[in-house]
């Protein structure tokens, strides 16, 4: 685990709930700009580095859209960013196991939507937070829980279930802070422990 590692959450979930918002409206040009700015947030990417990890992580966005997507492109999308990624973030993670990571919490997520069972989808995102955070399944499941809640949240906006569209955005936004501060406790309190 890097315990230099530093992000803002609520920076970075307002970022991310953007970036969301505007994948799900099909707004590309917008979503690039919401993703350069999570990108140097959340993995220190300075610009205009910046941008081209946008660019790799909107067209794989781009790339999974249709049903039958080619998946080798969108891999390949996320492994250049995780590639970029890694390189300013000061984590070690391997960028190739976390794009993969990354597909299959695109596909469980799609999969899934609109069904009560969640364990596989959870279990993803266990997975995925520790493999790019280096935390343990234990430290990783309540950032996973958190996510899973801004997922399921999401899923009832675009299937036109929400009663409360805003309402419903303001709180994927809430738990992707919640989800976040718990990634950077953890990381913190593993550094106090080394220290």
């Amino acid at each position: 685990m890097a315990t230099t590692f530093q992000m803002n959450p609520d920076r970075v979930a307002y970022f991310e709930a953007a970036g969301w918002r505007a994948y799900y409206d099909h707004k590309w040009i917008k979503m690039l700009r919401l993703i350069v700015a999570l990108a140097h947030e959340q993995f220190r990417i300075p610009y205009p580095m910046a941008l081209l990890a946008g660019y790799y992580t909107t067209r794989a966005s781009v790339a999974w859209v249709p049903v039958d997507h080619d998946e080798q492109k969108v891999l390949s999308y996320l492994e250049k960013f995780y590639q970029v990624a890694r390189r300013y973030s000061g984590l070690k993670f391997d960028p190739s196991r976390v794009a993969a990571l990354e597909l299959q919490y695109f596909d469980v997520h799609r999969r899934l939507a609109g069904n009560p069972e969640k364990e596989e989808f959870l279990q993803t995102l266990i997975d995925l937070h520790c493999a790019i955070f280096g935390l343990s399944p234990e430290q990783a499941r309540e950032s996973a829980e958190w996510r899973l809640l801004a997922a399921t949240t999401v899923d009832l906006i675009t299937s036109h279930s929400s009663k409360n569209v805003e309402g419903d955005w303001k709180k994927l936004e809430d738990y992707l802070q919640r989800c976040y501060r718990s990634i950077q406790q953890e990381i913190n309190k593993h550094y106090m422990q080394t220290s």
